[in-house]
């Protein structure tokens, strides 16, 4: 589950017209309140395993497979089908639809971090407090706990975490005599000399990346989305996000980034030539390096994002687990497996396959943290990635319709990007429309 922020960043506009559907007042259960359900005993969960059972898994992820197989070894009484109906996009649509629809939902589903909220206001998650799995919280690291718990509900157990660092191409830097920055002010000066020096070369590319803003707006201090129930609150003019987008206008204003599209041919092969020399990034970056741009090997090092102002405070970009719906009638074996995944073997399974963990203890592990990573150059990147992941800054919320959020960034502010209107402006603007967004669906806004 290396590549879950990667899917986030491809969402589709056919979203758009789905996502109408989570409205306040579809809200049921979950994070809106209603009948308690009644908790359930450890005793009971493991009865359920005693009993043929299916469970209908829908995700995306590479690893899940093996990790289902080694489950029905331990438990040969209950079956796991996992079926890849579509990468985010479209299996966050067919999800939404059966939900509109009543029927047709799977158990256990994969939701990124910044859709769960998205799906618990809506009361289609069940809240895990019901098997007792708020007692886990002391398995995982504060910044991965935080991002599954919406208002007073649990929704997911965190299984992988995407801390934010900066990802560079030492070959570049070193045929060009440039320092590792440590502040935003000096990655800009890097990227001025990187174009003074050869024209075809550039600090980082970067067209228009909705993800991306938003942890860079969360290192800053901002927290422009709030959601209580109801109540919403978008302010993208928090002293947060104007510092980011003053610091980003003068990357844009100096033409050192590259309008080539992520995750395009042009930018795969300026990351495996070196002229796009860095990418800030959630650790899962380093899979996709190491999938993609192999023939790099040795050349690409990490190190910690760039401050603002010499703050150390990072934030995350991507991650997610499996949440369970409330149409699973097979509630008990699904929280058997759901808590397989993220608590017991199975995130060994998804660990090995190059996920970066969500536990403390294999945060704490110094085989983990200590290992050379060969495509890096030896270097034990594991550290930097822990280091910033116990340095992410607290309170950040996603709004309750995130995913629709980023379907229309590039709408509200990609001409930012091509020095057509000011980054604020375009901030200034998403955030108009995510107010109206809002409101039509029923939230008080503000």
């Amino acid at each position: 589950m290396n590549r879950w922020s990667r899917h986030r960043r491809t969402t589709s506009l056919l979203l758009g017209s789905v996502l109408t559907a989570v409205t306040v007042t579809a809200c049921g259960g979950g994070a809106q309140g209603g009948s308690e359900p009644e908790s359930v005993s450890e005793k009971e969960i493991r009865a359920a395993l005693e009993k043929p059972t299916e469970l209908t898994v829908w995700s995306w992820s590479g690893s899940l497979p093996d990790v289902a197989e080694a489950f029905e070894k331990k438990y040969p009484k209950v079956k796991i089908k996992v079926e890849n109906v579509g990468t985010a996009a479209e299996q966050y649509t067919k999800l939404q639809n059966a939900i509109k629809a009543g029927k047709g939902a799977p158990d256990l589903a994969t939701v990124e971090y910044s859709a769960i909220p998205q799906y618990a206001l809506s009361g289609a998650l069940v809240d895990l407090k019901r098997f007792g799995f708020d007692s886990l919280k002391d398995e995982f690291t504060p910044a991965t706990w935080d991002s599954v718990n919406v208002g007073d509900g649990l929704y997911e157990l965190p299984l992988n975490a995407g801390p934010m660092a900066l990802f560079y191409n030492k070959k570049t830097f070193d045929k060009f005599d440039i320092a590792v920055p440590t502040t935003w002010d000096e990655y800009l000066e890097a990227g001025k000399k990187l174009q003074k020096a050869d024209p075809e070369y550039f600090i980082s590319a970067d067209n228009g990346n909705a993800g991306l803003t938003e942890s860079l707006i969360w290192s800053a201090g901002g927290r422009p989305f709030k959601a209580d129930g109801e109540k919403i609150t978008v302010d993208l003019q928090d002293a947060g996000s104007k510092k980011y987008a003053e610091s980003y206008q003068k990357l844009l204003d100096a033409k050192v980034l590259s309008g080539v599209a992520g995750w395009s041919n042009e930018w795969f092969q300026g990351l495996a030539d070196g002229k796009i020399a860095t990418l800030t990034s959630g650790a899962w970056m380093a899979g996709i390096l190491k999938g993609s741009v192999a023939k790099a090997s040795g050349d690409w090092r990490v190190a910690p994002m760039p401050s603002y102002d010499g703050e150390t405070t990072t934030s995350v970009n991507g991650g997610g687990s499996l949440a369970m719906t409330e149409q699973s009638d097979k509630k008990l074996a699904a929280a058997a497996f759901l808590r397989y995944v993220s608590a017991e073997e199975g995130a060994d399974i998804t660990q090995a396959t190059g996920s970066f963990p969500a536990r403390a203890k294999a945060l704490a592990a110094e085989k983990f943290l200590g290992a050379e990573d060969e495509y890096f150059g030896g270097q034990e990147v594991n550290r930097v990635f822990a280091d910033s992941l116990a340095a992410v800054g607290e309170g950040w919320q996603y709004l309750p319709y995130d995913v629709y959020a980023i379907t229309i960034f590039n709408d509200k502010v990609g001409k930012a990007y091509t020095g057509e209107k000011t980054l604020q402006d375009g901030l200034n603007a998403w955030e108009q429309e995510l107010l109206k967004y809002g409101k039509d669906q029923g939230f008080s806004v503000n």
